[in-house]
C-alpha cells in the first residue's frame, strides 16, 4: 500500500510538472555540487546516487539536469573558492556538502547574494550556525539522525554480547576493553556515533572499560591503520573497537591482521570491530568473517532525496509538499535518512 502511495505522489508531481512545463517552464537546470572531498568512500556513494537519479527524476519530469560536481578536497577556503566559480556561471541550483560544518555562513552569503536556491546534505552545518544558515535562509538541511548510527552499533553489540559473552570477552573478567575511532573532533555525526555507541551499549547491559582516550583518525583508513598498530601494540587486551566510519573500521582491521587477528580465516583469533556506512568493502569483509557488522548509511538514498526536493523547490516552489514518502522533522527545514544494520546474519 505504501508503496503504492509513493507510486500515486510521484505521478502526481510529474503530471503537476509536465503541466508547468507546458506553460514555459524550464527544460534544462544547470546544478553545481559543493562536496567535501570526492574521496571520501560514503560520499562517493551519495555522488554516485545524484548523478543516477539526476538522469531517473529528469526523465520522469521531462527534463534535463545537469550536475557540475566540485571536490573541495576538505578544505573550506578551497569550497568558498568553487563557491564563486559556480556562482559565476549562474545556476538554477547548488547543492552544499560543507567542508567544514562551522563554514557555512560565507557560502550563504555569497549564493543569497547571488539570489541562487541551495540545500545542504549530509554533514550538517554546526550548532551554532544552523538557524542562520538553513531556518532563516528557507534553505533546507537532508542527512541522518546524528545519534541513530551510534544507536545502533551499541544494540549490535547488545545482541552479540547477550547471545555469547565468551565470544567478544576473551580475557574472561566480565568487561569488554575497547576503543573508539572518532571521524573528527568537531563533527555532529563523528560526536553522536561516538557517545551513543557506547552509551546504548551500557544501558542495555553491556559491561565496557575505554582503554585510550577516545582516538581521532579523520574518517581515514591509513590515519587508523597507523593509530591501531601502536594502540594494539600498548594494549593487547583490546576485545572491541566501535569505529565512526567503516573506512577507519578497514585500517583497524589491517592494522590486526599484522599480528594475525581478524584474518577470517578459521582458527585464527580474532576481535569485535564494529563500523558505520556499509560500504561494499566493509559488506565484503563482513561476509569474509574479518569485520564483525556495520550500519548502513543509504548513500543511494540521500542521493535521490537531494535530487527529488531540489527539483520540487525549482517547479513548485516547495521543499517537501508533495514528497510524503519522507517524513519532515520537528524544525520544518529537514529530513534524515533512516540507518539500517548490517551483521553476517543479515547479509545470508
Amino acid at each position: 500500500m505504501k508503496k503504492l502511495v509513493a507510486v500515486l505522489l510521484t505521478l502526481m508531481l510529474t503530471l503537476s510538472c509536465f503541466a508547468a512545463l507546458a506553460e514555459g517552464a524550464k527544460t534544462e537546470y544547470n546544478v553545481g555540487v559543493l562536496v567535501w572531498k570526492f574521496d571520501d568512500t560514503y560520499g562517493s556513494t551519495v555522488r554516485k546516487g545524484m548523478m543516477d537519479w539526476a538522469e531517473k527524476v529528469g526523465a520522469e519530469l521531462g527534463v534535463t539536469i545537469n550536475l557540475d560536481m566540485q571536490d573541495a578536497g576538505d578544505d573550506m577556503s578551497k569550497q568558498v573558492e568553487e563557491c564563486d566559480q559556480l556562482i559565476s556561471k549562474n545556476p538554477d541550483f547548488v547543492i552544499i556538502n560543507l567542508a567544514e560544518p562551522a563554514g557555512g555562513q560565507v557560502l550563504v552569503d555569497k549564493l543569497k547574494a547571488a539570489n541562487i536556491p541551495f540545500l545542504f546534505y549530509n554533514i550538517p552545518p554546526s550548532e551554532e550556525t544552523y538557524d542562520s544558515v538553513v531556518k532563516e535562509t528557507g534553505s533546507f538541511f537532508v542527512g541522518t539522525l546524528p545519534r541513530e548510527a551510534g544507536d545502533m552499533q551499541g544494540e549490535i553489540l547488545a545482541d552479540l554480547w547477550a547471545a555469547d559473552p565468551a565470544a567478544i570477552d576473551k580475557n574472561g573478567d566480565g568487561v569488554i576493553q575497547f576503543v573508539e575511532f572518532k571521524g573528527v573532533a568537531n563533527n555532529p555525526e563523528a560526536i553522536a556515533r561516538t557517545q551513543y555507541s557506547e552509551e546504548t551499549a551500557r544501558e542495555l547491559g553491556v559491561p565496557l572499560e575505554m582503554v585510550t582516550d577516545i582516538i581521532v583518525a579523520d574518517w581515514d583508513t591509513g590515519k587508523a591503520n597507523d593509530a591501531m598498530k601502536a594502540t594494539w601494540a600498548a594494549h593487547p587486551e583490546i576485545e572491541l573497537v566501535f569505529a565512526n566510519n567503516d573506512d577507519m573500521a578497514l585500517g583497524v582491521i589491517g592494522a590486526l591482521n599484522e599480528t594475525g587477528y581478524n584474518t577470517g580465516n578459521e582458527g585464527d583469533n580474532s576481535i569485535t570491530v564494529i563500523g558505520v556506512d556499509a560500504t561494499e568493502a566493509a559488506i565484503e569483509a563482513i561476509k569474509a568473517g574479518r569485520m564483525t557488522a556495520s550500519v548502513k548509511q543509504d548513500g543511494d538514498a540521500m542521493g535521490e532525496a537531494n535530487i527529488r526536493f531540489m527539483m520540487n523547490y525549482l517547479l513548485n516552489g516547495s521543499w517537501f509538499e508533495g514528497l510524503d514518502q519522507y517524513k519532515l522533522n520537528d524544525d520544518g527545514c529537514s529530513v534524515y535518512i533512516p540507518y539500517a544494520k548490517i551483521t553476517q546474519d543479515a547479509l545470508k
